[in-house]
């Protein structure tokens, strides 16, 4: 029997030909240095990860700034009524409107043009006599060139249930929008008619206009454009 030296007392039997070879203990510096190699490792994944993740976001986010600035096409801007949106209409304007501008020959007929530019026909589609009259009196203290006031033809008569109903063709759009401002609850209808003339029809709900800042107020929300989402999303 041999007691190998270090082994503290502990006896071995040696059989065969060869001696048991004693390995040293592993060391804790190897178990640390291992340790921090997988970290190390794994940070280095993450990291390419990310990387990876904000390239294919930067290119989504490239692509739909791309198509809101493709589709929007020319930008939209709020009809203006003479010059400045949402003012309040002055009493008794008088400036006509000369060629080339909102309302007159040759302007474009979806810009809110100056009241004075406007003419507007006054009928009276109820029961009250006088309306008509009074009506275009009013109408006519905040600029707009009266036409035509008597009572509604025989298609409307008694036969407009709300305040009023506005009528345009395509050459008085913006006269029209213009016109239904100035009445609460008024409803805007297109015909063929080729001037610029605005028919406004009074209906059984009619009290009076509205007054002046109202008026504005309400034409400054009619001629608010309204956004248009796109196909991936709010631009």
């Amino acid at each position: 029997m041999l007691t190998p030296q270090g082994l503290k007392g502990k006896q071995y039997r040696i059989t065969g030909n060869a001696y048991p070879r004693l390995g040293r203990p592993p060391k804790k510096s190897r178990k640390v240095i291992a340790a921090l190699a997988g970290l190390l490792a794994l940070a280095l994944i993450a990291l390419g990860g990310v990387q990876l993740y904000d390239i294919f976001i930067g290119k989504t986010k490239n692509a739909s700034a791309q198509a809101c600035a493709t589709s929007s096409g020319k930008p939209l801007a709020a009809p203006t009524p003479g010059a400045t949106p949402g003012a309040p209409a002055a009493s008794g304007a008088t400036a006509a409107a000369a060629p080339g501008t909102p309302g007159a020959p040759g302007g474009d007929p979806h810009v809110i043009p100056q009241a004075s530019a406007v003419t507007v026909n006054v009928y009276n589609a109820t029961t009250k006599a006088g309306l008509a009259g009074r009506t275009a009196d009013e109408l006519k203290k905040r600029g707009f060139t009266i036409g035509k006031v008597g009572n509604a033809p025989a298609e409307l008569d008694k036969k407009v249930p709300g305040t009023a109903q506005v009528i345009a063709g395509p050459a008085g759009a913006g006269g029209g929008t213009l016109v239904g401002s100035q009445i609460a609850g008024a409803t805007v209808t297109a015909d063929a008619r080729t001037d610029a003339s605005v028919d406004f029809v009074i209906g059984d709900s009619y009290n009076a206009l509205l007054d002046e800042t109202q008026a504005a107020a309400a034409l400054a929300l009619a001629t608010k454009p309204s956004p248009t989402p796109s196909a991936t999303g709010s631009c």
